[in-house]
């Protein structure tokens, strides 16, 4: 009998506790799936079971804070704090509805290579190497347009999207990223060391319905300008289609022509 009580009194304490963990569970669960609102709302019920009354609103806010420097943290490349190809493909998706993505102002997509940085790896070691890379980033991070933001599309290799950005303005900004991190004080680190970047920038106007061809005419592009050379913006002509390279390198490189024969332009 008393064994009874005993049993019956502590599973009327722990069941409180037991369903603010299952709920605790879920939320997390839920937040690693991406699902905010629903995580949020987990939380909530299993703060009020443990406190037996409605969440305090000092108790919201910081739920609330949490949540969204973990929703944050997720979308975050842990090496270099760029978001990551997760919200990269996310939010390219989102953008395929955006009217700022409409009309002559579209969507450009840059990709980013870093150039033969597998000999840096190789010569200096890879811790070295991510430090490398961070800088790269905050490189690449400093000056873009108003909603453009860098993602670290895998390896050495980033992705620019510029959302609204005019063809001429993505590249020029593109060019400009280029030129920071062939300029960048690269012997702070080791005097031997130089980096530089190649980058192909796509541009797509209109109702967009091909997130994976823009990234993709992006990538053609990309190696257009590591064949021509490195150290290089590559961009499609409005006019005629024909890939030109960005800044000095256009007025005295060749030009290898996706498919076509080498040709000058």
């Amino acid at each position: 009998m008393m064994r009874d009580a005993i049993d019956g009194h502590a599973l009327d304490d722990a069941t409180p506790r037991h369903a603010a963990a299952r709920h605790t569970a879920t939320a997390e669960r839920l937040a690693a799936e991406g699902d905010w609102e629903q995580a949020y709302q987990h939380l909530r019920a299993a703060v009020r079971l443990l406190h037996g009354q409605p969440v305090p609103a000092d108790e919201l806010a910081r739920l609330r804070r949490e949540h969204a420097e973990a929703r944050e943290q997720s979308r975050r490349d842990s090496l270099t704090s760029s978001y990551n190809r997760r919200y990269l493909d996310e939010r390219l998706v989102t953008l395929l509805d955006d009217p700022a993505c409409r009309g002559t102002a579209g969507l450009s997509v840059a990709l980013v290579d870093a150039d033969h940085f597998k000999q840096v790896n190789d010569t200096f070691g890879h811790r070295f190497g991510d430090r490398v890379l961070q800088r790269i980033v905050a490189e690449l991070g400093t000056g873009l347009p108003e909603g453009a933001f860098c993602a670290r599309y895998g390896g050495e290799e980033f992705a620019l999207v510029l959302p609204g950005c005019e063809p001429a303005d993505a590249v020029r900004t593109c060019e400009a990223a280029r030129h920071r991190i062939d300029h960048h004080p690269w012997p702070e680190l080791d005097e031997r060391l130089r980096v530089t970047v190649s980058i192909g920038v796509a541009h797509t106007a209109g109702p967009l319905t091909d997130v994976e061809g823009l990234v993709g005419a992006a990538d053609v592009l990309l190696y257009a300008a590591k064949d021509s050379g490195r150290n290089a913006v590559a961009y499609r002509d409005e006019g005629t289609g024909f890939v030109r390279l960005a800044g000095p390198a256009g007025g005295r490189r060749a030009i290898t022509q996706p498919g076509q024969a080498e040709t000058r332009l």
